[in-house]
C-alpha cells in the first residue's frame, strides 16, 4: 500500500500537486482548488504536530472503526466524507503559496517524529497508519480535482 513515508509515493503526489491550476474545478464536493490546498496543508500541519484540534465526541465513539475501514485495503477514500469543522475552508487566498506550502510539508515527512499523534476523529494513530492515511487523503483530494 502507498505511504507518505515512501519517497516514490511522495514524489508522485508532489508531481500531481504541481499539475494543479487555480482554475481547476472539483469533480465532487464544494471546495475550490485554493480551499482544497488550504485544507490539505492544515491537515499536514496537524499530522506533524504543528496544529492541534479538539477531539470530536463522534470520533471517540466511531473513530477507530472508521479508520480501520479506510486503511483496510488499497481502495481510495470515498467521495464527500465529513471533515473536522476547523478543516472546512471558505474564502480565498494565495493559491501558489498554499501549493508550495503543501509540497514543503509533504517533504517534511522524511524527518517525521510525531509518534504520539492523536487524530481529532480517529484517535491515536501509529506511524504506519499515518503514512497510509496521509497518502490516501492527498490522493483523494488530487483526484477530486482531476489530478
Amino acid at each position: 500500500m502507498n505511504t507518505i513515508f515512501n519517497d516514490t509515493s511522495t514524489t508522485e503526489l508532489i508531481n500531481r500537486i504541481q499539475q494543479l491550476r487555480e482554475t481547476d474545478t472539483a469533480k465532487w464536493g464544494k471546495m475550490n482548488s485554493y480551499q482544497m490546498l488550504k485544507h490539505c496543508t492544515l491537515g499536514e500541519e496537524m499530522f506533524q504536530g504543528k496544529k492541534t484540534y479538539k477531539r470530536l465526541f463522534m470520533g471517540k465513539l466511531f473513530g477507530k472503526m472508521a479508520l480501520k475501514g479506510i486503511l483496510k485495503n488499497g481502495s481510495p477514500i470515498k467521495k464527500n466524507q465529513p471533515t473536522h469543522p476547523e478543516l472546512v475552508i471558505t474564502g480565498t487566498g494565495n493559491f501558489e503559496n498554499e501549493r508550495q506550502k503543501w509540497i514543503k510539508l509533504l517533504k517534511e515527512y522524511d524527518t517525521y517524529s510525531n509518534n504520539e499523534f492523536v487524530h481529532p476523529f480517529f484517535g491515536k494513530m501509529t506511524k504506519e497508519q499515518i503514512g497510509v492515511f496521509v497518502y490516501k487523503h492527498s490522493d483523494h483530494h488530487l483526484k477530486q480535482f482531476g489530478k
